[in-house]
């Protein structure tokens, strides 16, 4: 069963939650980063991106971005300051974007069950992206970024939260973009009574965002734990910081496309050759209404696409819309064999809408935008059963989790 303890976390004061919290290092670009930065000396995007602080250009993995990352780490410590909790809690989050809520509890996970195959993964993961998180980590001796998990839902589990979520929060703001932050501290006795509800309950945990979150976990739990001769295995090393959600709640955004060229191919050549699988059609707007199929823009028209191929035929990966865009479109058609590596295909969160992939291709830098129907979250959990890896970016979460309000060090 999984294991989910409490822990010792690091938070700022309540009055200061707002200015620390941070968007996640990963979906800001250094330039965002700094505007978002800009004028707020306590933001945790100092730790998360901090070559916002040096000189301009600075390559991403230079010494002086990690020295300058715990230099930032330790400033807020000081001055917000970031203090650690006395004693051993989980925590639990709440966020609340458009009206809609989920509500999930931050606890500590297990490097080994990660290694073990009870946290289960759905993606691959880069070496040099979990070589730049365990540096960061290992750098700050902190985890300080969140995973985010998903887990089969529990009733049990539901019922404490909902008791715990009845009483007064230890922080609730609303950020800059208008979602809304909440957190609880649990106390001693109910951390410890839903650590064990998450012990009974749950089986094992999905990671839903975050793999190069874990993995660099369990590589400094690794690097760790041959320095420590009396290495027992239940050292704060051996943990990291997550946040696990009940899948009910959960809400999947598309992960659209964009393609800088045609692979050759007039825009009309593109429409008769894709004519030979999918049944063409013109559309009103980039909204995909349900599974099976995707709209594109292409010479300033919106076309649906509908396989005329038997999808049932297909096995659980194969089946993703995702896949048959890339199997049966972007390789054969546009010449993009590996979308992971290719310089000629983008990824667009769902967040930004579709009037983000018509901009980009009336702007010429692009020939033609795919927009998606969301992975569901049943499709992940049925993936990661079975020990498959997904399409690269086939799900897009929202809203963000935020850095900086709860970290784990070791």
């Amino acid at each position: 069963m999984a294991i989910f303890l409490p822990f010792r976390g690091i938070l700022p004061p309540p009055e200061r939650a707002a200015q620390v919290a941070a968007v996640p290092y990963d979906v800001v670009n250094t330039a965002e980063a700094a505007a978002l930065a800009r004028g707020n000396p306590f933001s945790f995007l100092h730790v998360s991106r901090p070559e916002i602080d040096l000189e301009p250009g600075i390559d991403l993995h230079d010494d002086r971005v990690y020295a300058q990352a715990k230099k930032a780490y330790d400033r807020l410590c000081a001055e917000v300051p970031l203090k650690q909790d006395e004693k051993p809690h989980l925590y639990v989050y709440r966020l609340v974007m458009n009206g809609r809520s989920q509500t999930g509890v931050i606890g500590a996970a297990s490097a080994a069950e990660y290694n073990s195959g009870v946290i289960k993964k759905h993606e691959k993961t880069r070496a040099d992206k979990e070589d730049d998180r365990t540096r960061h980590v290992m750098t700050l001796r902190s985890h300080t970024g969140p995973a985010f998990f998903t887990y089969q839902d529990s009733d049990e589990i539901d019922a404490l939260i909902e008791e715990e979520t009845a009483k007064e929060p230890l922080f609730d703001f609303t950020a800059v973009d208008g979602i809304r932050h909440t957190l609880w501290r649990l106390d001693e006795n109910t951390s410890r009574e839903l650590s064990v509800r998450f012990q009974k309950e749950v089986s094992c945990f999905y990671i839903a965002d975050g793999h190069h979150r874990s993995a660099a976990a369990a590589r400094t739990a690794a690097e760790c734990a041959p320095h420590n001769p009396h290495h027992t295995g239940t050292e704060d090393y051996n943990f990291f910081l997550a946040v696990a959600f009940p899948a009910r709640q959960l809400a999947i955004l598309p992960y659209n496309r964009v393609v800088r060229r045609l692979n050759n191919l007039s825009p009309a050549s593109f429409l008769t050759m894709l004519g030979e699988k999918f049944i063409v059609t013109p559309a009103e707007s980039g909204k995909v209404e349900k599974p099976g199929r995707f709209n594109f823009y292409v010479a300033g028209e919106w076309f649906q696409a509908i396989p005329t191929f038997n999808l049932n035929m297909l096995g659980v990966i194969d089946k993703l819309d995702v896949s048959i865009l890339q199997n049966h479109v972007l390789s054969p058609l546009l010449g993009i064999d590996n979308p992971r590596t290719s310089p000629d295909i983008d990824f667009i969160g769902g967040i930004r809408g579709t009037a983000e992939l018509e901009r980009l291709v009336d702007s010429g830098e692009y020939a033609v935008a795919f927009s998606m129907y969301p992975t569901t979250v049943n499709q992940l959990m049925a993936i990661a059963d079975a020990g498959e890896i997904m399409p690269p970016k086939s799900t897009w979460f929202e809203p963000k989790l935020r850095d900086g309000l709860v970290c784990h060090n070791f």
